[in-house]
C-alpha cells in the first residue's frame, strides 16, 4: 500500500524524466532497454519519455523502436531520428530540443545502464536539489562486470589523470549514465566542445567551473551484452589529446 501511495505522489509532484537514447546498431538490446525504464519508471510512478535518437543504424534499429512505439505509446516512446552517425553531443542537443521533461536522463542503450538505479538517481537529486546526479563505478558498492584488465586500466587511468590534472570534484568522469536539470544539461552541452570518449569528463569539468552542485549514485556497470565496444585505440588517443587540452584551457 505505501509504495502505491508513494507511486501516486510521484505522478501529482509535477516533475518529468526525459530519458535520451542515442542509438547505433542497437536492435537488440532496445527492446530490453525499453521495457526495463518502463517498468521502473511504472513501478515508482514518476512521469517520463523515452527519446530515442537512432544515428542511420543499419541493422534496423528504427524499425524495433517503430515497434516499441506502437506498443508502449507515442507519448512514452518519442523517434527522433537522424540521417548519419554525427556523435553524442548533438544527439544530446538534438533530443533536448524535444524533451518536454524539466529532468533529463541521459545512457547507454547497451544495457551497460541498469534502469534500476533511476529511483536512487531521483533520491539522491531532490536529497540535495543537486543540478545533476552522476553515476559512479568508483564509489560505495558501484563496479564494472565483464571488463577485461585492458578495458579497467584505460578507464581507471582516464580517471586517475583527470582527478590529478584537473581535481572535478566527482570520482567518475567517464561513465555516461546521468540525471540532470534540463537548464543545466542545456547550458553545459552549449559549451563543450569535445566529442566521443572525453565529451563525458568535460561536461563535469564545465559543471564544475560554473559551480553546479553534483551528486554521485553508486552503479554497477556491465560491459554491452550485443554488438560490439565503441571504444577502439583512436577514442584513446583522442581522450589524452581532449584531456591536455582541458587542462590546458580551464
Amino acid at each position: 500500500m505505501a509504495s502505491r501511495k508513494t507511486s501516486h505522489q510521484n505522478r501529482v509532484n509535477g516533475d518529468k524524466y526525459s530519458v535520451l537514447l542515442p542509438t547505433y546498431n542497437e536492435r537488440e538490446n532496445l527492446p530490453l532497454i525499453v521495457w526495463l525504464l518502463v517498468k521502473y519508471f511504472g513501478e515508482s510512478g514518476f512521469n517520463y519519455e523515452i527519446i530515442v535518437i537512432d544515428d542511420g543504424s543499419p541493422d534496423g534499429t528504427l524499425d524495433v523502436a517503430e515497434q516499441l512505439q506502437k506498443i508502449y505509446g507515442e507519448d512514452k516512446i518519442l523517434l527522433r531520428p537522424r540521417a548519419k552517425k554525427l556523435g553524442l553531443g548533438t544527439a544530446y542537443i538534438h533530443g533536448m530540443k524535444h524533451a518536454t521533461g524539466n529532468f533529463i536522463f541521459i545512457m547507454d542503450a547497451d544495457l551497460s545502464h541498469h534502469p534500476k538505479f533511476i529511483p536512487e538517481f531521483i533520491e539522491k537529486q531532490k536529497e540535495g536539489d543537486y543540478d545533476l546526479v552522476s553515476g559512479t563505478r568508483y564509489q560505495g558498492n558501484g563496479g564494472v562486470y565483464g571488463w577485461d584488465l585492458r578495458r579497467k586500466l584505460i578507464s581507471r587511468g582516464a580517471n586517475f589523470l583527470t582527478q590529478v590534472l584537473l581535481r572535478p570534484g566527482a570520482s567518475d568522469l567517464t561513465g555516461s549514465f546521468r540525471l540532470y536539470k534540463k537548464k543545466v544539461l542545456e547550458s553545459l552541452v552549449e559549451r563543450c566542445v569535445s566529442k566521443g570518449y572525453v565529451f563525458q569528463m568535460e561536461m563535469i569539468i564545465r559543471a564544475r567551473q560554473l559551480n553546479y552542485t553534483v551528486g554521485e549514485v553508486p552503479i554497477s556497470f556491465v560491459d554491452r551484452v550485443y554488438g560490439e565496444s565503441k571504444l577502439g585505440g583512436n577514442e584513446i588517443v583522442s581522450f589524452v589529446k581532449g584531456l591536455l587540452t582541458l587542462f590546458a584551457t580551464t
